[in-house]
């Protein structure tokens, strides 16, 4: 009786009776279901209910073998765990483990000392030093043989712009442009800007600067002891700041925070026109044949040619993702024409002109703000970390090891 008793407390089983199936069970209670599907109980029914995610025939890509992920496409990006040193997918990753790819491009140096943001490099004609400019408020010269830094100078303030032109060093801080001269190793100030001068460029024997205020001061050289440069004009006429330069023949060409470029006659210093193509800063220009090329941060490039008005106007508009911050133009070890273009997310895409055909790309952690070329297809970058890369085209593809 004691285990009659037992057996009827116990807890109902979930399998449904078959006696109450064939409609004949005679017990009660029953141990066994008398229903065809068992009711969850309502906790475990809730949980259920409003915590499981939906059942879904994608994978997760945590989820996804290495096998799978090393059999797709590899990605054109760089792995940015790889740049930390803490990708754990190695040789199954789908983004790059390298700082470019192209198969005609090495490395040569990674120069780092700097702290911030290089904003100008320049290797004088004639010289074993490399020079590079900084936010920091310091120019570095290195030794291109050793790829050491063998001299800091502290400048006191941000270093906005960096060129060399014959034995002169200049650079661009706020208010004044630094003259240095490499073989004397005399130093001179040159006054007349207002704010950061953000943009150096020499032509026809003249020095100018682009300021903050929108102006571009002028100089020529000078027969006097105290200074040899005479400051002869300020050319007035961009509403903003003046960020970059080049020249071309007789021409001068700025461009500025006020979307346009002005094109600047180089014997009488007056404007001979103002383009209005892009809508956003105007960042850099470079000359290419009887080309102009600009970039902005409207994500443009755009090439401006003669009319038979004798103007210049857009011949071809090529457009990227990302703010376009900086070009440079060089041909390669096969005489090709390239063009460096440095873009927003950190890469620096390699065209060949004319076609804009991609012939590689290069990654830094942080976007390329300095772009300069070198002899014997070097090339160099400067980025927002203070690194400075040097580069080469090789004059045969790289064979990769087996």
């Amino acid at each position: 009786m004691a285990m009659k008793g037992a057996r009827r407390t116990e807890g109902t089983v979930g399998t449904t009776c078959a006696y109450w199936l064939a409609g004949r069970c005679n017990r009660n209670p029953c141990r066994f279901l008398h229903r065809e599907t068992p009711l969850p109980s309502a906790p475990y029914y809730n949980a259920y209910r409003y915590q499981r995610k939906p059942r879904s025939n994608v994978i997760e890509a945590s989820q996804k073998p290495l096998e799978s992920v090393a059999s797709q496409k590899p990605s054109q990006s760089v792995c940015r765990y790889w740049m930390e040193d803490n990708c754990l997918r190695g040789d199954h990753c789908q983004n790059l483990h390298s700082w470019f790819y192209g198969d005609r491009l090495s490395i040569v140096a990674k120069l780092q000392d700097h702290k911030k943001v290089v904003t100008g490099i320049a290797l004088p004609v004639g010289s074993d030093k490399l020079f590079s400019g900084s936010t920091d408020g310091t120019v570095r010269m290195w030794d291109c043989h050793s790829g050491q830094c063998v001299n800091v100078i502290n400048v006191g303030a941000e270093v906005t712009s960096l060129i060399s032109e014959g034995p002169w060093v200049f650079v661009g801080v706020r208010d004044v442009v630094k003259a240095w001269n490499i073989q004397t190793t005399s130093e001179f100030t040159l006054d007349g800007p207002k704010g950061q001068v953000l943009a150096l460029i020499v032509g026809h024997d003249k020095l100018f600067a682009g300021a903050e205020d929108g102006v571009i001061s002028a100089w020529r050289g000078s027969s006097e002891a105290i200074s040899p440069f005479e400051r002869i004009e300020s050319l007035s006429g961009h509403t903003k700041a003046v960020v970059c330069l080049t020249v071309n023949r007789n021409m001068l060409y700025s461009g500025s925070r006020d979307h346009s470029i002005m094109v600047w006659d180089l014997d009488t210093l007056v404007c001979k026109m103002t383009l209005n193509g892009h809508t956003d800063v105007v960042r850099s220009l470079i000359c290419w044949d009887n080309y102009l090329l600009s970039s902005s941060y409207d994500c443009t490039i755009k090439v401006w040619g003669a009319s038979e008005e004798g103007t210049l106007k857009v011949t071809y508009t090529h457009t990227e993702k990302n703010d376009v911050l900086a070009l440079c133009g060089m041909t390669d070890a096969e005489d090709k024409h390239i063009l460096l273009c440095s873009c927003r997310d950190s890469s620096v895409r390699l065209y060949e002109l004319p076609s804009f055909s991609e012939m590689g790309r290069l990654f830094t952690k942080k976007e390329v703000r300095s772009l300069e070329i070198g002899p014997g297809g070097l090339f160099f970058t400067g980025d927002c970390t203070g690194l400075l890369m040097v580069w080469k085209w090789l004059e045969e593809p790289k064979v990769s090891s087996s």
